[in-house]
């Protein structure tokens, strides 16, 4: 669905307290959290605009946040 919020509390509600401890604790973490947080926000942005950029750069917004996603959830299974 176009413009959906995907940010990590949205995508992950019952894992807030973890989250929210990673990102006091971690600096990674919380650096990759934001740099997700914000490649979820372009893509909303640019899902709304009727996506100005050509599909294959989409393609790869949409992977590269597809990719950290996973890396932090991992992070949150181990924490």
């Amino acid at each position: 669905m176009l413009g959906e919020n995907h940010s990590l509390l949205n995508e992950f509600p019952q894992q807030e307290e973890t989250i929210n401890q990673l990102i006091q604790a971690d600096e990674a973490f919380a650096k990759d959290t934001k740099t997700y947080n914000e490649l979820d926000e372009e893509i909303r942005n640019l899902e709304l605009s009727n996506s100005p950029i050509d599909d294959e750069a989409m393609h790869q917004l949409k992977h590269d946040r597809s990719v950290l996603k996973d890396s932090l959830f991992q992070r949150i299974q181990t924490a």
